[in-house]
């Protein structure tokens, strides 16, 4: 998969993905990872990349120039390079659809994405409509810049690309991969602290503990993000679960 980053400060960049199973996909050549200074696409001597807004207001608005000049640059290269797919164009950006793992998963599906970092009070909207980008944010909150989204975005998807992380099945059973929370986890010692391992986990028995696991990670769903449940694909098994988990607590 190829990912490359548009951003005003391209010295923060590989950062943590440099390191860890995302480090180790770049040198096996699975994520290839590229950054483009916007700057090196602005038109004037001082190199800027921003202006006032239309209509006045507090702070300043990326300027459609360089954005769109960078982004048309990363596509006539990959086209050079014999690739006939338009790559997609993410945008970071408090006002766009929210990162889920479903969504994450569809950005895995392209073989090359573009990540815009935004910066400043926003993009020119027009930015958006040239681009046909994708507005993607990675919660309800301002940050100063794009930058650690994009890390974000990139970190949740190249993870999903086939041989980035080497247990399959782990990635299979995270954290909303299902729709739910994942269940609780344990390692050695048995006993830390005079608190000790669910007995079920040291059974050996393999459905019991596939059931205990299903059930805790509905347990846990249901505690701390009831929200989610409405929209999780539920079997009979689980749906049973959620009925006992409901009446016992209810």
């Amino acid at each position: 998969m190829r990912i490359d980053v548009v951003t005003i400060f391209p010295g923060v960049f590989p950062g943590p993905l440099g390191v860890g199973t995302l480090g180790r996909a770049r040198e096996r050549g699975l994520v290839d990872l590229a950054v483009w200074d916007l700057r090196e696409f602005s038109s004037d001597r001082h190199r800027t990349v921003d202006d006032i807004p239309y209509g006045g207001g507090a702070g300043m608005v990326m300027a459609p120039e360089p954005l769109v000049r960078a982004v048309e640059a990363i596509r006539a290269a990959r086209t050079a390079g014999g690739h006939s797919e338009s790559p997609a164009v993410v945008l970071t950006t408090p006002q766009g659809e929210r990162l889920t793992q479903a969504r994450a998963r569809t950005l895995a599906a392209r073989p090359h994405l573009i990540v815009v970092c935004g910066r400043y009070e926003g993009v020119d909207e027009r930015v958006v409509e040239v681009l046909e980008a994708e507005e993607v944010s990675i919660g309800d909150y301002v940050l100063s810049g794009g930058e650690l989204a994009a890390m974000v975005i990139i970190e949740a998807v190249a993870r999903l690309v086939p041989g980035v992380v080497g247990d399959a099945e782990s990635v299979a059973r995270d954290s909303f991969s299902e729709g739910l929370l994942d269940h609780p986890s344990y390692t050695r010692p048995a006993v830390f602290r005079g608190r000790a391992v669910p007995e079920v986990l040291l059974s050996g028995h393999h459905e019991a503990i596939r059931r205990w696991r299903a059930r805790e990670a509905l347990r846990r769903t249901l505690l701390r993000r009831p929200d989610l449940i409405d929209e999780a694909a539920l079997d009979a098994e689980a749906r049973a679960f959620l009925t006992e988990l409901r009446n016992r607590d209810g």
